[in-house]
């Protein structure tokens, strides 16, 4: 499975500047995804986020980290055309700043569902080196 940033327009509801994954590198449907985003000086959060010192905010790792867990859910077949939302965040960590220039580099495996609940662990580097790491519940509507 690989989706470019025109092809997962097709698959995610997301927009600018909310999309936040810029592409899907491999994965199973139902089951796990790889994605980056290329963080560049240009993303709006930086403009306050800080001025002194450009820093992604933890949360936006996170949903760039749920866009890709979303991906799975909704190349399923039954899931076509849904929207997939937060249902809860445990255990979110994160263990370094993410500045521009950087490339996220996304994985994340769905770990159990149940109906149009399901739960994913991901976890984001840079450089080989852990960013942020979270479990997720979600909801498919």
């Amino acid at each position: 499975m690989q989706f470019n940033s025109n092809e997962l327009q097709e698959v995610l509801p997301h927009r600018y500047p909310m999309q936040l994954v810029d592409r899907i590198t491999d994965g199973e449907p139902g089951k796990w995804a790889k994605g980056i985003k290329c963080v560049t000086v240009n993303e709006p959060f930086f403009c306050g986020h800080f001025p002194q010192e450009h820093v992604m905010p933890g949360a936006l790792m996170v949903e760039a980290l749920a866009q890709v867990g979303a991906v799975i859910a909704l190349t399923v077949p039954e899931n076509k055309g849904k929207i997939v939302y937060f249902g809860g965040i445990k255990e979110a960590k994160f263990r370094q700043k993410v500045h521009p220039g950087d490339v996220l580099e996304m994985e994340v495996h769905l770990t159990k569902s149940r109906g149009n609940v399901g739960f994913g662990e991901g976890t984001a580097m840079v450089d080989g080196k852990v960013a942020c790491k979270c479990t997720m519940t979600f909801v498919i509507d």
